[in-house]
């Protein structure tokens, strides 16, 4: 048996998304096959507790395309500064400020994988912000930068976002919530609350009116458990 969390979007206000601590048989493996497996299981037993919810894996291993496509691996950024797109997980990594270096602007031109991998983000002391085009983000509240990111690239993809917001709920199978906190399936929730919100548009155009509402969301979250 294992434990992972699902993200349920709100669209009825604040919190903007709600956690759900899924318990579900885990299939031992490295195998898509084997994480599919799992994905079936943890998605069987959201739906046990609420059968009309429509939950969507967001990873590399999900077994729907889009699923796949919304991850930060495979989701692209459009980088105004260098009127190019990069994967998100490029822009993401290549901001990180730490106590002892960064941010490491070559990570952009690498693969995703391998700049999540980088030896420098483990050896460059405690992480403190990020600078993205010159501009600072704080690295509290935890995942916010990140959140920021994906929202804003699902934006501007037309096609995945009006996918995307026929679900609402959302899961990683990769995501272990005692080791890390950023998560695109976190990420996919917020933003399918504020499109339903009507609150895309404001939160994006204006970064301090996204850190206010973000801020009140998250510290407003609640956090559920399924049986």
């Amino acid at each position: 048996m294992a434990k992972r969390i699902c993200f349920i979007s709100n669209i009825n206000g604040y919190p903007l998304y709600k956690e759900a601590e899924i318990e579900f048989k885990y299939f031992n493996g490295f195998s898509l096959q084997q994480k599919q497996k799992s994905i079936s299981s943890m998605h069987l037993s959201i739906n046990n507790s609420y059968p009309n919810l429509k939950v969507l894996e967001v990873s590399t291993k999900s077994n729907i395309p889009l699923g796949v496509e919304l991850s930060a691996f495979n989701l692209k950024f459009y980088d105004e500064l260098n009127s190019k797109e990069f994967p998100l997980e490029n822009i993401f990594q290549s901001s990180k400020i730490f106590e002892k270096g960064g941010p490491y602007r070559d990570l952009l031109y690498v693969q995703p994988k391998e700049a999540k991998r980088d030896e420098r983000l483990k050896t460059s002391g405690r992480l403190i912000g990020f600078n993205f085009n010159n501009i600072i983000w704080e690295s509290e509240p935890k995942s916010m930068f990140y959140d920021w990111l994906y929202i804003k690239a699902l934006t501007r993809n037309e096609r995945l976002s009006k996918a995307i917001i026929k679900y609402e709920a959302f899961t990683d199978i990769e995501f272990n919530h005692e080791k890390s906190y950023n998560c695109q399936a976190r990420s996919a929730a917020i933003f399918v609350s504020l499109f339903k919100l009507g609150k895309l548009e404001e939160t994006l155009n204006d970064n301090g009116t996204f850190k206010k509402i973000y801020s009140v969301s998250t510290n407003e979250n609640s956090q559920i458990t399924f049986i």
